[in-house]
């Protein structure tokens, strides 16, 4: 007990509330939002899938938030710490903890792939190498690059060395300073790209098509993939909130916090659409174009705009510090175990932890390229299977591990005092937050986990 009662005064703390919303919207905000939510409100018929989106976020990606930052600051210590201070040092609550472990790190091996590929779109946006090309040879180039031996690997190990040395500079000088300054930096180049976007002629249709919502568009799977990307989007199930909730001062109000991170995820979301959207439309494309939108579609798109060439550098310039946010918080949860729990120097734990994700992402780049025969098991490259397996059993297991402990088995009194800071503030919802957390919110996350293994 006086071990634990040490760490916690030891322990590095956010310095603000700004700080905090800076560090966790970050994590928050990712590829997921710039990326994925874009394309798959495409494919659903945009507002009304939007709609639903955001009851999603509230029902369940709000409850398992507080969840994840009650465990952490109550816990105050990493994330597989955290739950043995929580639930005993034999419990089988301990689980989540090394689930999320487990899921940070292959997350992250297989993201910094992807966040290289958008590394490289850098570089090709400032050649102007999509000028003059066809829909079809974009394509093309986006094909042979991925399957490439050498070039992916290049751009994901330049972006893992970006990550670890955010994540090698400390919680306060590292990632709390880098996160306050590249959370302006993102706003300020999505507010750029949305204005552009709204002067192009026809750029109406594209917002009546992300905030008129046409429910009959609108269909089961639709309702379905709105419920996993609100559990998807806040980096819920990886553990990277309870490690952060871990450094939340006692003062700071949980609940509060919780609600603007997810406002501010939400809000950088529809920016997003309201960037992309407004083109589609104004050039004839269809919306629709899954996950080829961004690194396909796009660039032929920006190569057909007034100005397209800096906008397109300026966009994937936001993808590559949104992918970055986030990749910290993911290597911050394994950084934060070693050195903790198993008495590594922090710095030599970042160094480690960074080469052994990057040479799984080396694997993981690879399989998609000549190498995919022999990387291919369960009829999935390396690639897919690391992410078939994180997002849809890893993420969503530890998703609920956190609301059904806070839920049932955390005392309430410990809850509450984590929600009211000690009774220093009136927070009248806590018995609904409970009900939540025991209910709708497990329920929820079983129908994604059920959903995404195709047997609902």
């Amino acid at each position: 007990m006086d071990s634990h009662k040490e760490q916690l005064q030891s322990r590095p703390r956010f310095s603000s509330r700004l700080s905090i919303i800076a560090v966790a919207a970050g994590s928050a905000i990712g590829l997921g939002n710039i990326w994925k939510f874009p394309y798959i409100t495409g494919k659903n018929g945009g507002a009304a899938f939007i709609v639903v989106y955001l009851c999603c976020i509230a029902l369940i990606g709000l409850p398992v938030l507080i969840s994840d930052f009650i465990i952490g600051r109550r816990g105050g210590g990493n994330v597989v710490s955290s739950f043995r201070s929580l639930a005993g040092k034999r419990s089988p609550w301990l689980l989540g903890g090394f689930l999320a472990l487990f899921g940070s790190a292959t997350v992250l091996s297989f993201y910094g792939v992807v966040a290289g590929w958008s590394l490289e779109y850098i570089v090709k946006a400032l050649s102007n190498e999509f000028a003059g090309k066809t829909p079809a040879q974009v394509g093309e180039m986006f094909g042979s690059f991925i399957v490439s031996p050498v070039e992916p690997i290049v751009y994901q190990l330049i972006f893992m060395a970006t990550t670890a040395g955010v994540v090698y500079a400390g919680v306060k000088k590292g990632i709390e300073s880098f996160s306050k300054l590249m959370m302006p930096v993102l706003l300020g180049i999505i507010l750029l790209l949305c204005i552009r976007s709204l002067t192009l002629p026809g750029a109406g249709a594209g917002l009546a098509f992300l905030f008129k919502p046409d429910f009959s568009k609108l269909s089961a799977a639709g309702v379905l993939d709105a419920l996993g990307h609100a559990f998807f989007t806040l980096s819920l199930g990886v553990g990277a909130m309870i490690t952060y909730g871990s450094y939340i001062d006692k003062e700071e109000d949980l609940a509060t916090t919780a609600v603007q991170i997810c406002m501010a995820d939400t809000v950088i979301a529809l920016l997003a659409g309201i960037a992309i959207f407004p083109a589609v439309f104004a050039f004839g494309v269809e919306p629709g174009q899954g996950p080829g939108l961004v690194f396909v579609t796009l660039p032929n798109l920006f190569a057909q705009m007034p100005g397209g060439y800096f906008f397109c550098v300026l966009f994937f310039v936001l993808l590559t510090v949104a992918a970055l946010t986030s990749s910290i918080s993911m290597l911050e949860v394994s950084v934060a175990y070693v050195s903790e729990d198993l008495g590594m120097s922090r710095k030599r734990a970042t160094l480690l932890l960074t080469g052994l994700i990057s040479a799984v992402g080396v694997v993981c780049s690879l399989s998609m390229g000549e190498y995919q025969e022999q990387l291919t098991f369960f009829g999935k490259n390396v690639f897919d299977l690391a992410d078939f397996a994180v997002s849809n059993i890893e993420m969503p297991i530890g998703g609920a591990i956190s609301v059904l402990f806070v839920g049932w088995i955390l005392k309430r009194r410990k809850v509450n005092d984590e929600l009211t800071c000690n009774g220093k503030r009136k927070v009248p919802f806590v018995g609904a937050f409970l009900f939540t957390a025991k209910y709708l919110a497990p329920m929820g996350i079983a129908i994604v986990f059920l959903h995404s293994l195709g047997l609902f």
